[in-house]
């Protein structure tokens, strides 16, 4: 996609975006970065999570924005904790390779919904190597990622190819990502039916310290109570911090449904296995295509390859959020069908 350099001096295009809209979350940070990025546009964003208990950017926002600009040699007024308005000006695209430390337990794979946008439309191949937290609250697990995200831009026509080095829990982080992308043509997809059943998997992991409790072990028994069939496994990782997660998902003929559930301090490791399957079930029995969680995360993709369409097994905040910023961006029109059982959301081309 050509695209203009933007300058301060030329903001002729550039993208008004109010930061405490819908969901009023980081998710509106990452999008508009990543689509700024990918345009060329530049954007100001004013009010950023000026609803939350803690407002303006935090460290996990900070970073992200940080390795979107060494991505595409922006310029960015105002980046500094506590920020309630940036303007973000991009460049090119650079293809060197990205190192990126979080320097906490920030999610990686928040930082990667923001990376991969522009990178899908690189000239060639693009390699980050971040490191912060692998599996971490309010986030997509690192086997999120890698067994659902991933699985569906390969659909799309897009490879990427991630690799974990090291895992990181709350709150020390520590853990590391490799990803490998290799940008093709961006096809449209249309998932509206799942086709036949194949089979579920487990991965049940916890830090090495929680060995002689057999939390790994436990997790999966639980969650295997739930779906008997789940295929099983389970592995104790190195970490800085003590820490344990299950990641499920059911594959069908044409699609793929996830879930995961963290461990926490005084919950048993039962109940998180527990938790985890109950997740996967309830996006099993809305009969969707792609789990409430994939839902929004594919929307910016859809805008690039139209006219695609997918159900859903929820239709979120997140979702209605992230439609309105693409829309800013991208001459896209969304369209939610509410009347249908799973929900439909659509992506055409905007009438000329």
């Amino acid at each position: 996609m050509p695209r203009p350099m933007a300058t301060q001096s030329v903001l002729v295009d550039m993208i008004a975006i109010d930061g405490s809209y819908g969901s009023g979350g980081g998710q509106i940070i990452r999008t508009a970065i990543g689509l700024s990025a990918l345009t060329g546009k530049p954007c100001r964003i004013t009010g950023i999570r000026a609803g939350r208990p803690n407002p303006g950017l935090q460290a996990q926002h900070l970073e992200s924005i940080k390795a979107v600009a060494q991505l595409c040699n922006a310029k960015v007024d105002n980046l500094n904790i506590r920020s309630k308005e940036i303007l973000f000006s991009p460049g090119n695209l650079e293809h060197k390779p990205l190192t990126i430390d979080i320097g906490t337990a920030g999610a990686i794979t928040l930082v990667l919904q923001s990376l991969l946008i522009p990178a899908v439309h690189a000239d060639k191949k693009l390699c980050f190597t971040i490191k912060g937290g692998t599996h971490v609250k309010w986030s997509p697990s690192y086997d999120f990622f890698e067994n659902i995200f991933c699985r569906y831009l390969s659909i799309m026509g897009i490879e990427v190819k991630p690799e974990i080095t090291g895992y990181g829990f709350y709150p020390r982080g520590g853990g590391s990502i490799s990803v490998e992308v290799n940008p093709g043509k961006i096809r449209p997809i249309c998932l509206t039916e799942r086709g036949g059943y194949l089979e579920t998997g487990l991965f049940s992991i916890a830090s090495t310290d929680l060995k002689p409790q057999k939390v790994a072990e436990r997790q999966s028994d639980s969650a295997g109570k739930v779906l008997s069939t789940a295929r099983r496994a389970q592995k104790y990782v190195d970490s800085l911090s003590t820490g344990s997660s299950v990641h499920m998902d059911s594959h069908y003929e044409n699609c793929i449904l996830g879930a995961g559930c963290l461990g926490e301090r005084g919950m048993q490791a039962e109940k998180v296995g527990e938790s985890c399957a109950l997740l996967l079930k309830k996006q099993a029995d809305s009969g969707a295509c792609l789990d409430e969680w994939m839902a929004d995360q594919i929307l910016p993709y859809m805008a690039l390859a139209t006219p695609s369409a997918v159900s859903v097994a929820a239709v979120t905040d997140h979702v209605r959020t992230n439609i309105w910023v693409i829309e800013k961006f991208l001459p896209v029109e969304f369209s939610i069908d509410e009347n249908s059982t799973p929900k439909k959301i659509s992506c055409r081309s905007k009438q000329k």
